[in-house]
């Protein structure tokens, strides 16, 4: 599903919405989302599941095609782990 078909969805769920109030509250929760990740917080959404952060340390990669050594800098990552709700619901 994509964010335009989520927006879709919740506006035909929600008749006395209009749509473009749907999709600026869709926006916001993934802007607000992206912004505690971007400060390092964890977002929880009981039921579902919680966003986090990982750090990645810095290494040496190899590159594919020629085999050289390359240096990998040290990035953050974003990760999900489902909430055992929707764990049970998507092995049901």
């Amino acid at each position: 599903m994509t964010k335009s078909e989520l927006i879709a969805r919740l506006a035909e769920l929600n008749p006395h919405l209009y749509q473009r109030d749907v999709e600026r509250i869709v926006t916001t929760i993934f802007d607000e989302i992206a912004a505690a990740l971007g400060r390092g917080d964890r977002v929880e959404l009981r039921g579902f599941g919680a966003f986090s952060v990982k750090r990645r340390d810095a290494r040496v990669g190899r590159n594919p095609r020629t085999g050289t050594s390359v240096a990998v800098a040290a990035k953050a990552v974003p990760f999900f782990r489902t909430g055992k709700q929707l764990r049970e619901r998507l092995n049901a």
